[in-house]
């Protein structure tokens, strides 16, 4: 059995907030609120998850934001209030984002970007790392190609050591490439110290999870599935829409459809990693898109929450509101308290 990562076992995603969107100050001040933090409050979940961008608190000179760091303040002030614990997520850095389409590159080839990155968490470290009682680092969200997986892996533990100055006994996700995939979990190197926490993503199988994205350019945005589907069906399904490595599902009989047995199998390099190296195991975004019928969202999380309780893993689903996977969306109303019970 791997390590349980105690107060962080159900959790949800504030996306959308302090990333993934257009800046302004009118987004930072009305898209969250401690009323939001309340209301996760009482869905029964212990912690939220709180992606940023480094536009928010750093400008590509290295300036720091000082208004930047006040909404991240509030955050931990408003969980604290609530009884919540908080990840600070690292969604983009200077020369860094797990989407192309920001124009950020160069990160794992320029020195003068890691800088900054190294600054930004000594700077987070220094202001944040005395509430290690209710707070997590991740370090970077969704490093993308498997061959950066060297050099990241050199990058991250040259951050935590500079993390390590301010605050030496926080806890630290660190996840691999893939987009944090569960199967690349092994590459990553054995544990800094004894407060680095392994984090993966899980979207499998993506072609249910992502059904009809218009961001997949390969995808038929008028593509809709049952989770129940045959694996010949999904094998089929992914062919046609999606365009990336991934399972072709050729493990499983054709006929059959998806149960609680896939993602044992999904995660089972990743646990015994875990176990062998005495690291806790943590999945910081899963959910299912909006495209998608409700019940059958239910049913997806049913399958993957057994597998999570089973093997004591954290997770907190992507996202609160909007960001295409809402589940406190309208949509969501009549299945909204079964599906809180999985989470």
């Amino acid at each position: 059995m791997s390590r349980k990562l105690d107060g962080f076992m159900r959790g949800v995603n504030l996306g959308g907030w302090l990333s993934q969107c257009k800046p302004s100050k009118e987004q930072y001040d009305s898209f969250i609120t401690e009323d939001d933090i309340k209301t996760i409050k009482s869905w029964g979940l212990d912690h939220v998850r709180l992606p940023v961008d480094y536009e928010l608190v750093q400008e590509k000179d290295g300036t720091f934001k000082e208004s930047g760091f006040a909404y991240i303040k509030n955050a931990i002030d408003w969980c604290k209030n609530a009884g919540l614990n908080l990840i600070l997520d690292l969604h983009k850095a200077v020369g860094y984002s797990f989407y192309e389409g920001t124009g950020e590159k160069g990160f794992f080839d320029e020195p003068e970007y890691q800088e900054l990155f190294y600054s930004l968490w000594a700077e987070f470290a220094v202001r944040y790392g005395h509430y290690e009682d209710m707070l997590c680092f991740e370090l970077l969200n969704e490093v993308t190609k498997k061959e950066y997986s060297a050099e990241w892996n050199r990058i991250a533990r040259t951050c935590i050591a500079r993390i390590r100055k301010s605050a030496p006994t926080i806890r630290i996700l660190v996840g691999s490439y893939w987009n944090n995939h569960v199967m690349a979990v092994r590459d990553l190197e054995p544990p800094y110290d004894e407060n680095i926490v392994y984090n993966f993503h899980c979207y499998e199988p993506l072609i249910f999870t992502h059904q009809g994205a218009h961001w997949i350019t390969t995808m038929n945005t008028k593509f809709r599935m049952p989770l129940l589907s045959t694996w010949k069906e999904y094998a089929e399904y992914t062919a046609a829409n999606v365009n990336q490595e991934g399972d072709n599902f050729s493990k499983y009989d054709a006929n059959d459809v998806p149960d609680e047995s896939y993602f044992e199998n999904l995660f089972a390099d990743a646990i015994k990693v875990a176990e062998e190296r005495n690291v806790e195991l943590y999945c910081g975004e899963y959910g299912v898109i909006e495209n998608a019928e409700p019940e059958e969202t239910v049913k997806w999380y049913k399958l993957i929450n057994a597998v999570f309780e089973k093997h004591s893993i954290g997770r907190a689903a992507w996202s609160y509101k909007k960001m295409n996977f809402g589940i406190a969306d309208e949509r969501m109303n009549d299945v909204r308290k079964e599906l809180l019970k999985l989470l």
